[in-house]
């Protein structure tokens, strides 16, 4: 089976196209690597991809027209997995046409490939726990109205899923969309908590903590995560009484973690204390994440198994590997 992974040089997208590969896939992945951050550690991702004789990968833009056409030409996928995005909330209130060029611009043209991909099976996409926006009722469920986003990066992923459904419902074109829940681990995003905190306390730098530390978040390891969405990948949605064959589902680890609690795993990993700088909430931030996981339990039997006491040393591990501290 070829499939295609935008994205493939990003955290998510490194490690789906690795468990693709190793269960005997073929992927040609695709990623700009723009400097939104390190692009070394895209590199690094990329050169683990390219051990494997079945991966290809095309250095480009999603959003530059025709380009993943151009890419696909000789090796045509019929699954695709589209994790390419702009990503990052606060990044948003700067940036905010990267965005829209990306996140919108780069949907569009990855449903226009689907749809006239000979053989196409299914596609899944990233969407994310942002689009519930100041939803104050928990744990957040994919029936929750999702109207009311307080950021321009979860307008733009709700927007994702709504372009995808009318692809469906025009093309019978299968897709699945998969809210993430705060993903962390080893080869993450040096923009996420995780990393962040890691990098503040190595160095002896202050640990800002918004909101004055009042914030929960529904942390994900990596591993669980890429079992959801291979999980997604091998059942596409059917269509029913004539409704479009798309699906949402959440994938979280239905656990809403304190932050200040997570920090001190991260602490207690390191073996040193961080030293906590307090902060006021950011713009775009939301206080709390819970994912209810009802949905994608029942359909495609996601059951996540890391919790923090268990990922965060390992992420920690790796942390101390790559950065030789």
């Amino acid at each position: 089976m070829t499939v295609l992974v935008t994205g493939a040089a990003g955290f998510i997208g490194y490690h789906v196209s690795a468990a693709l590969l190793t269960r005997g896939d073929t992927v040609v992945g695709v990623d700009d690597l723009n400097p939104y951050y390190d692009v070394a550690l895209k590199e690094a991702r990329l050169g683990r991809l390219r051990q494997f004789p079945d991966f290809t990968f095309h250095r480009l833009n999603i959003a530059d027209r025709g380009a993943l056409t151009r890419a696909c030409a000789s090796n045509r996928p019929r699954r695709v997995i589209h994790l390419a995005a702009q990503a990052g909330v606060r990044h948003s209130l700067t940036n905010p046409f990267a965005y829209v060029h990306c996140n919108l611009v780069g949907h569009i043209e990855v449903l226009e490939l689907c749809r006239h991909l000979a053989e196409f099976e299914h596609l899944v996409y990233a969407s994310s726990s942002s689009v519930y926006g100041g939803n104050t009722k928990f744990p957040f469920a994919v029936a929750d109205r999702v109207d009311t986003p307080i950021s321009l990066y979860a307008a733009t992923k709700k927007a994702d899923e709504l372009m995808s459904h009318s692809y469906s419902h025009l093309y019978s074109l299968p897709a699945t969309g998969l809210r993430f829940f705060t993903v962390y681990g080893p080869w993450g995003r040096p923009d996420m908590a995780a990393y962040l905190f890691a990098s503040a306390i190595t160095k002896g730098e202050p640990v800002k903590v918004f909101n004055h530390g009042d914030m929960k978040r529904d942390f994900t390891y990596i591993d669980d995560i890429v079992k959801g969405v291979l999980a997604a990948l091998d059942s596409p949605p059917q269509p029913n009484d004539g409704a479009a064959a798309h699906k949402i589902y959440n994938l979280g680890n239905h656990r809403a973690e304190s932050l200040m609690r997570f920090i001190a795993v991260i602490e207690d990993a390191f073996g040193k204390k961080a030293k906590i700088k307090m902060e006021d909430m950011q713009p775009g931030d939301v206080k709390e994440t819970f994912a209810d996981i009802d949905d994608v339990q029942r359909d495609l039997g996601f059951r996540p198994e890391t919790p923090i006491d268990v990922g965060v040393p390992r992420f920690v591990e790796w942390y101390r590997a790559y950065h030789k501290v």
